[in-house]
């Protein structure tokens, strides 16, 4: 018996090695979620569907079941640097606001070196502009936008939801976006704070059109900023000064510190077997409600 034990062991390292080596990171954290159980409760009736015009793809995730009225619905983008990441590693984040009770759409978007800054807002743009087109096919409610992102995709959220000019030029009237969640985004990194972030907005005439923080207005939408304590990739720097600029114009904006988590941890939390590190899925999920509620959201300074 402990020879067998012990040749499971080795063939489960090797496996998970192997595992490791083709599998992103982000994908593996999408097939632990669903061992775990995230995987139940919610269904991706539409996968590698095309929007916009540059061959992008898209998966929309809902909740399992019949709804007797159409789901609020949360735009999701990944991060990784603007030059990495796709929708299908990321299922671990869809199927969590699924459950939760969204109809999900995480689009795929241009990446670095083949583009740089503005192609991935333009991509963001064309995203929302295909959600309000056809996400009531999915059971979604167009009139219940809201939009979420990590790290690179919390930049395309916070300048889709700061600067109108994206979705304007996509056709699109920015009001459409009722609420906003950046989980661990770069806001206010000139001079570039990375290399990744130089690659990425390399050749741009005036840096500080780039810079989120640049676009804060008064009437933009209610805006939740989630950073790790211990985020040394992004640092929390950029989502304190990014609130204290919207929390001085009046705009409604809440801040949540998570104490211990680093940059991965603030996304991982979203996933079944890291969720009871920080409250992530909850506080969004609370946050969103409440705007497309009417209400005022709870400051969630920690």
């Amino acid at each position: 018996m402990r020879r067998v034990a012990i040749a499971a062991a080795i063939l489960l390292a090797l496996v998970a090695g192997l595992m490791a080596a083709f599998i992103s990171p982000p994908g593996l954290l999408s097939l632990l979620d669903g061992a775990a159980g995230g995987g139940t409760g919610s269904s991706r009736p539409g996968s590698a569907l095309p929007f916009g015009t540059h061959g992008q793809t898209l998966d929309v995730w809902r909740p399992s079941g019949e709804a007797k009225a159409k789901r609020p619905v949360l735009i999701f983008w990944y991060g990784g640097g603007w030059a990495k990441g796709n929708r299908r590693a990321y299922a671990f984040a869809a199927r969590a606001y699924a459950k939760a009770g969204f109809v999900v759409v995480v689009p795929d978007y241009r990446k670095v070196p083949s583009v740089r800054f503005p192609a991935f807002l333009e991509d963001g743009a064309e995203a929302v502009r295909w959600t309000r087109d056809h996400i009531g096919e999915y059971g979604g409610d167009p009139e219940r936008i809201a939009i979420a992102g990590h790290s690179a995709g919390a930049y395309t959220v916070a300048m889709l939801a700061l600067d109108p000019r994206w979705l304007e030029a996509a056709g699109v009237d920015p009001g459409i976006i009722k609420a906003a969640v950046g989980l661990s985004g770069p806001y206010d990194f000139y001079p570039w704070s990375s290399q990744r972030a130089e690659e990425a907005m390399k050749g741009v005439a005036d840096p500080g059109m780039t810079q989120p923080i640049n676009f804060a207005r008064a009437d933009a939408p209610p805006m939740l900023l989630v950073t790790g304590d211990k985020d040394t990739t992004v640092r929390p720097r950029n989502a304190l000064r990014l609130e204290a600029r919207l929390k001085t114009l009046g705009a409604p904006v809440s801040l949540l510190v998570l104490p211990g988590l680093n940059h991965e941890g603030v996304v991982m939390a979203l996933s079944r077997p890291f969720r009871g590190k920080a409250p992530v899925l909850a506080e969004s999920v609370t946050f969103i409600n409440a705007a497309f509620d009417r209400k005022q959201p709870a400051v969630l300074r920690r």
